[in-house]
């Protein structure tokens, strides 16, 4: 048996790098299974949420042919943010390693550092652009166990609108703007949701979200619970990123509309426009408030059903080019 060593997708900036993962104990555990059906994939769900971490790990990231070392937290998190010396742009390779009974155990993953532009975007996950049943929980928990990842349904037109923003005002095929997941599921989902993105072609983004859960009962409330890591990761995201202008995109299910609605209030020169997707037969009344709300700050809202909807508005408000075919 060995400790498994997770890395997640990072970020930079001008000046910092920031890359993070975590460290698990020994395990036999298999890894998941993306194309298990079933009671095999309800197994293999399970499971992701019965690792145990591994606190106070030794991990080394070599950055610039210097080697950088810290410790993993209770939680078996850990994270570097680090002065970054580079002249590369675009999606970078990094590797991080941690030593286990004279055996050096490697990992690598990537993190973005976008050329100067002119938009960022962050969005929800469940039920802005993945379909998950979150107002109906035992429903949600069901498709979670039941179906695998290439079983689980995407919006239509979503993946469109997600392409279209991503190129945004690039100029070059190989450039992206800055892309952002950020959700209240957990870390343990991070294989399972960047696995769905990539089947779908939603642009590669980086991922952030709840704190990990490990044992079952935590697995049962996944996804539920406070929302307000969401509002300070969206914060810390626009105060690193703090020349671009910001599309937020989310749903009307639990907390987005609430949350987009403080950070256009704390950043109302940064925040462009707020998406929502409307998920249940008829508008909330609550978020149509909350929304001309925001607009009042001179933020452009769009409250959508359908994201050709939201197409059109983003072609309306000049965010993506109006010349554009979108087959909608």
């Amino acid at each position: 048996m060995k400790p498994i060593l997770k890395l997640y997708r990072g970020y930079a900036n001008e000046q910092e790098l920031i890359v993070m993962g975590h460290v698990f104990n020994p395990t036999k555990a298999t890894d998941y299974d993306f194309l298990d059906k079933n009671l095999k994939n309800a197994r293999s769900i399970i499971k992701l949420f019965q690792l145990k971490t591994w606190p106070n790990a030794t991990v080394s990231l070599v950055h610039n042919k210097v080697k950088i070392v810290t410790k993993t937290l209770n939680d078996g998190y850990f994270k570097f943010c680090i002065p970054l010396s580079q002249l590369e742009y675009g999606w970078i390779d990094y590797e991080v390693s941690i030593a286990y009974q004279n055996e050096i155990i490697t990992s690598r993953a990537s993190y973005i550092r976008p050329k100067m532009g002119k938009l960022g975007i962050i969005s929800d996950v469940d039920d802005t652009f993945l379909v998950s049943y979150t107002l109906n929980p035992i429903k949600k928990l069901f498709h979670l166990l039941s179906r695998n990842v290439e079983s689980r349904k995407i919006f239509e037109d979503a993946a469109t609108h997600y392409r279209a923003l991503s190129t945004a005002g690039r100029k070059e095929a190989d450039e992206w703007n800055a892309f952002f997941y950020v959700s209240s599921s957990e870390w343990n989902l991070y294989r399972f949701l960047v696995k769905f993105t990539e089947l779908h072609q939603l642009p590669k983004a980086v991922l952030l979200l709840k704190d990990i859960k490990t044992s079952l009962l935590d697995f049962l409330w996944t996804g539920r619970g406070g929302h307000s890591h969401k509002f300070e990761k969206i914060k810390h995201i626009l105060e690193f990123y703090p020349n671009l202008k910001y599309v937020l995109i989310g749903d009307d299910s639990q907390h987005d509309p609430k949350l987009y609605g403080a950070i256009a209030k704390i950043f109302p020169l940064t925040v462009k426009a707020v998406y929502i997707r409307q998920t249940g037969r008829s508008r909330k009344k609550k978020v149509t408030s909350t929304l001309e709300n925001v607009s009042s700050l001179g933020v452009e809202v769009c409250y959508f059903k359908n994201s050709s909807d939201a197409i059109l508005h983003s072609k309306k408000i000049g965010l993506i080019d109006n010349q554009i075919d979108f087959d909608i």
